[in-house]
């Protein structure tokens, strides 16, 4: 019974739509050549497709069409979208031309997205398209990073975030709407509701309708019938006004369907004939063509547009058929943006010079950036008004109280907005509280921050930084204390920063903000009150490059974070027993400076590993197959790692004790190694 009133709830007929104020007919002629160029595009694909010429999956948005041009209609170039998986329609009803579309679908290097996004993830940031996207909801939170940019701008920008009505279930969506209702965000939430989420009904999907979940969050909720392109442009440019005169954000569902299965090749059994054949009936083109012959224009005109969009599609298929298809040194300069050259520092600290501590570095590097560029922000949670769980942010909001931005406890959003932000132009400073949290928001991450310059050819702009810390010794169980910097280690795209000292802390931090790659930044909490030198405010160090912070000739230890100051105690009770060590602190863990690590292994001939993350697949194992590589005819003993055991960390403070390595057990593996 619930399951029937709910589908009568959110079916939205086109005679229960209020009539929407007629286009001119010269917009309404442009609006059927748009949809026109969008269903001749998709059909042109469906057969390629078919044909084995376009790889991957393939979604199309056949019968959406109105939806698409009607959501687009009112934005100007500099105003951004967000996609979904089924964004061919979107992406062209925006602005970008059908021939290096057609490329990227044949992965040509001609292509949009130089062959290496495909059919899911075509994007053209200069065009304000943000990409189409293979995770489902994962645009709704960059779509709230971009609206952040547009807000703080105050230049009236607005964001248009297209999803599917499947979409809705994701947390994804959920975070990403409650923040953009609580801080009146520019965006319009845009559902095309085609009535299934892959194969599956909207009855079995949602327990009430989009309208109750639009109020959930408090948002302007609109309905428009999604085949009807006058509908649609109408709404949305009342929405879009209202939010550039400083309105909240709008959801906007969208009444549509799609023609053709989920992806190509979909069985589509799960959906009847007469079901089809009767949104058939209702094809937005049809529809377009009906109103614009009863407005006098002829049906000449309307077959030389459809013969010209056609013409236009042919030559696209035949120059993307003759154009070369990426190769190596594409996919190679797309992952990383070239780094700002940043030499090695030779400050050395005056016997008398200041002192300062972990946190202090965390504070003034964060300052000195708000105070130089008026497009950096920091968000996260607790990080304005509280100062930050550990004090690291404490009277920075007080200064730039637009900039400092308490989020709610929604990590996914808080991501989404480093992403969205860094695609328009701004330099977002996020915080995760802890890394043990990385779980809640690992594919913001994984596969928009680290992927999104790749999959776009290089044309997203993605310089961010994640700071969040870790830490064992504390008792805070299995999920406060994980170290797990080799899970970010492993995914290419990514940089991963590890600092030991206060120094390091803020050199490392300057560099990392001013890097264009998305960073990594990873604290030890043990460290935040650790004093040291403090250096000269233009102290910068270069990302990717270890450091010897010990000459030795016996025994090489690399280490990070923490545990090299484990290493380097132990390295002096060694020296008492004539062991001469050499310790490198990596600095940063990825990428990994393996030339550092092959020299020193060269000169001393043995090599030891310690760090906090657990022994089994951690960083250690990859610097230890490096030494049996590359640097195997310089060995004389196995390489050894010093670690936790592959287990959780344990709450008891006895086994923490035991559970986490320390000088001694580094001691113990160093005297074992040397005498092999």
């Amino acid at each position: 019974m619930r399951k029937g009133n709910q589908v009568r709830a959110t079916s939205i007929p086109a005679s229960t739509v209020p009539e929407s104020p007629e286009l001119p007919t010269e917009s309404l002629l442009e609006a059927y050549g748009r949809m026109t160029l969008i269903r001749l595009f998709e059909e042109r694909v469906s057969e390629l497709y078919r044909n084995s010429e376009v790889p991957g999956f393939v979604h199309l948005s056949i019968g959406q069409e109105a939806a698409a041009v009607g959501a687009c209609w009112p934005l100007a170039v500099t105003d951004v979208i967000t996609s979904n998986h089924r964004g061919h329609g979107h992406c062209l009803a925006k602005g970008l031309a059908p021939e290096p579309m057609m490329a990227e679908l044949l992965a040509r290097v001609t292509g949009t997205n130089k062959g290496l996004g495909g059919s899911m993830h075509i994007a053209d940031p200069d065009l304000g398209i943000f990409g189409a996207n293979g995770i489902v909801a994962a645009g709704v939170p960059i779509a709230g990073g971009a609206a952040l940019a547009a807000k703080l701008r105050g230049q009236g920008g607005v964001v248009v975030s297209f999803f599917g009505d499947g979409a809705v279930a994701q947390g994804a969506f959920h975070e990403a709407a409650n923040l953009a209702a609580l801080w009146r965000l520019p965006i319009v939430f845009f559902c095309e509701n085609n009535g299934y989420a892959e194969f599956s009904p909207i009855a079995d999907q949602h327990p009430v309708p989009m309208a109750a979940r639009a109020a959930g969050y408090g948002l302007d909720y609109v309905p428009v019938d999604g085949n009807d392109v006058e509908a649609v442009a109408a709404v949305m440019t009342d929405a879009v006004r209202r939010i550039r005169a400083g309105g909240g954000p709008v959801f906007v569902e969208a009444a549509t369907y799609r023609w053709h299965g989920h992806y190509e090749g979909d069985p589509e059994k799960y959906r009847s004939a007469d079901e089809l054949s009767h949104w058939q009936q209702r094809d937005p083109l049809v529809i377009t063509r009906g109103r614009l012959l009863g407005r006098g224009v002829g049906q000449d005109d309307l077959d030389r547009i459809e013969a010209q969009v056609r013409a236009r599609i042919d030559a696209a298929v035949d120059a993307a058929r003759q154009a070369p298809p990426p190769d190596m040194s594409v996919l190679r300069s797309s992952v990383y943006a070239p780094r700002p050259v940043i030499a090695e520092p030779d400050w050395v600290p005056a016997p008398d010079g200041e002192i300062f501590r972990t946190m202090d570095a965390v504070r003034l590097a964060l300052e000195g950036e708000l105070d130089a560029n008026p497009e950096a922000f920091v968000a996260g949670v607790d990080v304005g008004k509280g100062g930050n769980v550990f004090a690291l942010t404490r009277g920075l909001h007080a200064k730039w109280p637009d900039r400092l931005l308490d989020t709610p406890i929604s990590e996914t959003a808080v991501m989404g907005l480093a992403v969205g932000g860094a695609m328009a132009g701004m330099t977002p400073l996020v915080e995760l509280m802890y890394l043990d949290f990385l779980g809640v928001c690992f594919d913001q991450i994984l596969n928009q921050a680290a992927k999104l310059r790749f999959m776009t050819g290089g044309k997203a702009r993605m310089g961010l930084v994640i700071r969040t810390q870790f830490g064992g010794g504390r008792s805070s169980g299995s999920q406060h204390s994980q170290s797990l910097e080799a899970l970010l280690a492993h995914v290419p795209g990514l940089t991963v920063v590890m600092p030991s000292t206060p120094a390091d802390t803020y050199g490392l931090l300057r560099s990392a903000i001013l890097d264009p790659n998305p960073v990594v930044f990873i604290e030890n909490r043990q460290q935040y009150g650790m004093k040291g030198p403090k250096p000269p405010a233009d102290y910068l160090i270069p990302l990717g490059q270890a450091k010897v912070v010990r000459e030795g000739t016996d025994l090489t230890i690399v280490s990070v974070s923490r545990m090299v100051h484990e290493a380097l105690a132990a390295a002096s009770v060694l020296a008492e027993r004539g062991i001469s060590v050499e310790v490198i602190d990596l600095r940063t863990v990825a990428p990994l400076d393996k030339e550092t690590i092959l020299a020193s292994l060269a000169k001393t001939n043995r090599l030891l590993i310690a760090h906090e993350g657990v022994t089994d697949f951690g960083i250690g194992a990859e610097i230890a197959a490096l030494a049996a590589y590359q640097g195997f005819w310089t060995l004389d003993a196995p390489v050894m790692r010093v670690a936790p055991p592959p287990t959780p960390s344990p709450y008891a403070p006895n086994l923490e004790k035991q559970w986490l390595p320390d000088r001694q057990s580094i001691q113990r593996a160093a005297e074992a190694l040397v005498r092999v």
